[in-house]
């Protein structure tokens, strides 16, 4: 499987990440997860390209994770790809349709599959999932994934803050994207620091591969040696700043 980060900021911009986005593609399979401000135009700089991804997963609602979705849509009608399927915790396709309503000449020119889930386990665009319900301020899915034929698996956290299941619940991947919004001298909840991510990873009766920090805030630049340090003083293993554009072979650890 490759692994695409096509946004690695968050709601507030840096000038040089943009929001979530990350696209996955095993063979002829591509799944977009998440679709924040920024995210069409780094996948347009893909090879797969927006016109070859029609799949995609929401972990959840708040702007700086949907807010291309409306340009997604229209993009993919322009270039006569009017399939999409759209997915992510319930209220999704609610989330879409209200936000079409707001756009009258959208109306109908997309062939839509909306799906909430709400089953732990699915399959989606050729891959097999499974969901986590993470801790933050509305409702938000970590994803595990892995292709139909068995191979590798990746997990996303998601929005969320640090805990010891959310960790056990990545066991056995491969690749673990895990938010890091903030280093350690700033007070916030629903996000995780380098402490305590590194105290969560530690803790966890887990084993997985290397660690992508993600979803990080402009308090986060300039910092990304300390932060690092925070985390390996509490857990050992392989853990390194994601960044735009940044694009990985997924093997089996």
């Amino acid at each position: 499987m490759r692994l695409t980060f096509l946004g690695t900021g968050s709601a507030m911009p840096t000038g040089t990440r943009a929001q979530s986005g990350y696209l996955l593609e095993s063979g002829s399979d591509a799944l977009l997860i998440d679709c924040g401000s920024g995210v069409l135009s780094a996948l347009a700089r893909t090879d797969r390209g927006y016109e070859g991804v029609d799949t995609v997963l929401l972990t959840h609602h708040h702007l700086d994770h949907v807010s291309d979705l409306d340009v997604l849509m229209k993009a993919r009608w322009l270039a006569g790809e009017t399939d999409l399927t759209i997915a992510g915790p319930p209220g999704t396709e609610s989330l879409v349709r209200d936000s079409l309503s707001v756009h009258e000449y959208m109306q109908d020119r997309l062939d839509l599959t909306l799906r909430d889930i709400e089953d732990e386990a699915f399959s989606l665009a050729g891959f097999d999932g499974d969901r986590f319900e993470t801790r933050h301020s509305m409702q938000c899915f970590a994803y595990r994934l892995r292709d139909g034929n068995g191979g590798p698996t990746i997990a996303f956290s998601g929005d969320s803050e640090a805990f010891t299941d959310l960790v056990e619940f990545a066991d056995g991947a491969a690749v673990f994207v895990h938010d890091c919004s903030f280093p350690d001298d700033v007070d916030v909840s629903n996000h995780p620091t380098p402490s305590s991510l590194g105290d969560a990873l530690a803790a966890a009766d887990a084993d997985v591969g290397r660690v992508y920090l993600t979803h990080l805030y402009p308090h986060t630049e300039g910092r990304h040696d300390e932060m690092l340090e925070s985390v390996g003083d509490r857990y050992e293993g392989d853990v390194r700043f994601a960044e735009d554009g940044l694009s990985i072979t997924v093997d089996e650890f």
